[in-house]
């Protein structure tokens, strides 16, 4: 209707004033009023989204989503085809990190021509599974991955859907052995980091030991949030449930960043969390050492960091995480957003 029409252009130019005042934060650090520092990267699956990536002032990219490639052909794509695509990237934001995640397929994710056949699809054959199970498929992808780095180094490689310590022992196995023979062919190219997405309960009670064997941890909040609810978030009839500022999911993230730390490492957040105002000041506070989100969302985040201090940050964080209703916790968030001043963020387009 004309009425519909209307408020969402009204939305749509709130937006647009907002985006405008915040692009000359592009070459500013992500640094609050008292010296806290937070790296921002962005989520991205297509080319064409690089320019866009660049403009905001990204600090790498946290997550590139390989499967993007396959599920635009019908057939798999080669491995100098894949070779080039990464190529592109990593030479695109060289000398910044580009974290590129293994092939995720199944679940919601589907190739036309590799059909999967399960029953529940969110519970059965899906990423770190099939590329473990079809061997010659993650030997192709990994290997065209560490030729495109070469002269670059710039990459590295994410496992997702990770439910099982063994499952990180045979991928690391199987990447350290195609490193080894691309040396031997005369390949220079530096080990890449390898690291572990976590989206699944048994991974969060694990992520100190999965820290232990790999270089960083990133945890993907859409697919936890699913999974540590039971609820389908594209079901709708309990997608109402669904809900990220959960208790068990703040408790769950907090006990993940906490192990990584514990061995050393580093921990990120991947999911739409880190592109959300409410929950991103949360895991700021939580001692996450990197955001990676969508380029739109990637300078109102950072102009969060740089209006916050971790202090506050953290008295807010005390205070939630000790709340049993995710209704309360949005409550208390806001408040505090209206104290600090920053509520425009979390209130474009409403009136």
């Amino acid at each position: 209707s004309r009425t519909i029409i209307k408020e969402y252009r009204v939305i749509e130019q709130q937006e647009r004033e907002l985006d405008k005042d915040l692009a000359s934060l592009r070459d500013m650090p992500a640094e609050t009023e008292d010296g806290a520092r937070i790296k921002l990267y962005v989520n991205t699956g297509l080319m064409t989204e690089v320019s866009n990536s660049m403009t905001v002032g990204a600090e790498g990219v946290g997550l590139y989503r390989t499967e993007v490639p396959f599920m635009l052909r019908d057939r798999f794509p080669t491995a100098e085809e894949q070779r080039k695509i990464y190529k592109q990237l990593l030479s695109a934001f060289s000398p910044l990190p580009v974290t590129m995640r293994t092939l995720d397929i199944g679940g919601d994710k589907q190739l036309s021509y590799f059909p999967i056949d399960d029953a529940n699809p969110f519970l059965g054959w899906r990423g770190i599974r099939i590329s473990l199970d079809q061997p010659e498929i993650f030997h192709s992808q990994v290997r065209a991955m560490m030729r495109a780095s070469e002269g670059l180094n710039n990459l590295r490689i994410m496992l997702p859907m990770v439910s099982d310590i063994s499952e990180v022992d045979e991928a690391l196995s199987i990447i350290k052995k195609i490193h080894a023979d691309i040396l031997e062919e005369g390949v220079e190219v530096a080990m890449p980091e390898v690291g572990v997405m976590i989206e699944v309960p048994s991974a969060v009670y694990q992520a100190q030991a999965l820290a232990r064997r790999v270089d960083f941890l990133s945890v993907g909040s859409n697919d936890l949030t699913q999974y540590m609810l039971a609820v389908d978030r594209n079901n709708t009839r309990v997608s109402s449930l669904y809900n990220s500022m959960h208790p068990a999911v703040l408790h769950a993230l907090q006990q993940v960043v906490d192990g990584a730390h514990k061995e050393g490492k580093t921990a990120s957040v991947c999911g739409e969390m880190a592109g959300e105002p409410m929950s991103a000041i949360l895991l700021f506070a939580m001692g996450y050492d990197a955001l990676s989100m969508s380029a739109t969302m990637l300078p109102r985040i950072k102009w969060l960091i740089r209006h916050s201090s971790i202090s506050r940050a953290r008295k807010l964080l005390s205070e939630v995480i000790e709340l049993e209703n995710p209704r309360e916790i949005q409550e208390r968030i806001e408040q505090t957003f209206e104290e600090m001043g920053v509520a425009d963020l979390i209130r474009a387009g409403r009136e």
